[in-house]
């Protein structure tokens, strides 16, 4: 990738911000969070690696930074709010790896750190329930890591809240676009449920988080109605007014390794915490809501 244009200080976006938010990785949460906040009051910078996402970040008013710029002391004194969306490796977070918890101790304005982790580290459920207090047993090597991530941030000393986040779709990366490309395939395992967000849904929980904060607090985010994912992509079919695909059952789907992994874990998640704590509510609470938006935005535009 091309070189990332560097800024020394996130000041230089506003003159004298209220709040300043930096997130270390700058993915779709992270873009739909910036969206939901009032941006007069707030200043924000994200990580990437490419050249194009940079210009597109600081076409929209967010400093583009790589990571090794953003950790530093320049930067990190200045932050109110800090969102974590780095994948972890298997020694954990990237960023608390490079030292970012220690030089955060010392920031005076940090208010509340955010770390979006996954519903992967509960493990497979057999379709039961998974709470904020159910034990982790994650499966995976992904749910493993972040599992690890999240105990070395919660034990960090900061504000840190996590945030453990089930399948998540939103405008591009939903059902319509595996259709659309000839991709979409129904894999059915008889009784297998997951649960799934919509990005903007998760925007909303961080924005009520950052409002309420409670530090060392986990909440699942996720809708109302965990379903097979075979359903989901069966009501994006008749949504568009095509033919669904088939349905396979899982012992012919010749899946690879990952997908496998996927579908070896089934769980309903409950959201209940983050209703009655933060006050949220999930704008679609269930994928029928959240795949019509996206198709009325799309016809919309």
């Amino acid at each position: 990738p091309q070189e990332v244009v560097h800024h020394s200080s996130m000041s230089k976006l506003s003159p004298a911000p209220a709040f300043q938010l930096l997130c270390l990785g700058y993915g779709a949460i992270a873009k739909a969070l910036v969206h939901a906040l009032p941006r007069a009051e707030w200043a924000v910078t994200g990580t990437t690696r490419n050249a194009g996402t940079a210009a597109l970040m600081q076409a929209s008013g967010v400093a583009a930074l790589d990571l090794s710029a953003a950790i530093e002391v320049s930067v990190l004194a200045g932050v109110s709010h800090l969102l974590l969306s780095i994948p972890p490796d298997d020694h954990g977070d990237l960023a608390f790896q490079a030292g970012a918890a220690a030089l955060l101790r010392a920031a005076p304005k940090l208010q509340w750190v955010g770390y979006l982790s996954t519903t992967g580290v509960y493990g497979d459920l057999r379709g039961r329930w998974a709470f904020e207090w159910t034990p982790t047993e994650p499966l995976s090597t992904e749910g493993k890591r972040r599992a690890l991530a999240e105990r070395q941030w919660l034990d960090s000393g900061l504000p840190v809240h996590v945030f453990r986040l089930p399948g998540l779709y939103g405008p591009g990366r939903s059902a319509f676009d595996r259709l659309r490309a000839g991709d979409a395939r129904r894999i059915v395992k008889p009784g297998q449920v997951f649960s799934r967000a919509h990005e903007d849904d998760v925007a909303a929980a961080l924005l009520a988080s950052i409002q309420r904060p409670n530090p060392g607090r986990i909440y699942n985010i996720c809708d109302d109605e965990p379903a097979p994912p075979q359903d989901v992509t069966a009501y994006a079919a008749h949504l568009l007014g095509m033919a669904p695909p088939p349905e396979i059952a899982l012992k012919d789907a010749n899946l690879s390794p990952m997908a496998q992994r996927f579908y070896a874990e089934s769980k309903r998640v409950a959201n209940a915490r983050a209703k009655s704590e933060l006050g949220w509510r999930p704008l679609y609470p269930t994928y029928r809501e959240g795949l019509a938006a996206i198709l009325a935005g799309e016809r919309a535009s």
